[in-house]
């Protein structure tokens, strides 16, 4: 099991910030889950163009108000408290904050920290080592962590 407080995150290497928002990364590629998870903050009057060549990715709007446009179709759609959005076509897309948004974000394959947005707003695709289940052998937030794989933990029991 493991236990998070998003305030432990703060200044980390798990908490990145641009000039349009602020991620801390909950979930990593090393935790060996499948899947990333991020707290972003899209700060509030500002305009942020996105496009996920090689993840997948669920935006869970948990605060505030804005917008969301697909750039490929020009849709534009609501963004507010409640609102979901998926990404399963790797749609490029801009979010246009009205107030301060805060979102919850889930990337498959998940992302390892080390990603930056390049020009066109894209991640690339980077992978930890180990593909397999794993389990952590000591505290994890805010520091680099330990991992053994399962296979290697049962030979130890």
């Amino acid at each position: 099991m493991i236990v998070t407080q998003l305030e432990d995150l703060n200044d980390t290497e798990r908490d990145v910030t641009s000039e349009t928002w602020r991620s801390r990364r909950i979930v990593l590629a090393r935790e060996g889950v499948g899947f990333s998870m991020h707290d972003t903050v899209i700060y509030a009057g500002t305009t942020s163009t996105f496009h996920y060549e090689n993840h997948i990715e669920a935006v869970y709007c948990v605060q505030g108000e804005g917008t969301l446009t697909n750039e490929e179709t020009g849709e534009v759609h609501d963004l507010r408290d409640g609102t979901l959005y998926l990404l399963d076509g790797h749609e490029k897309h801009t979010v246009r904050a009205t107030t301060e948004l805060r979102m919850a974000c889930v990337f498959n394959p998940p992302v390892t920290g080390r990603e930056t947005h390049d020009e066109s707003g894209v991640y690339p695709l980077v992978t930890e080592a180990e593909a397999d289940r794993k389990v952590p052998t000591g505290p994890r937030v805010g520091e680099e962590t330990k991992i053994a794989s399962q296979a290697d933990a049962s030979m130890n029991s």
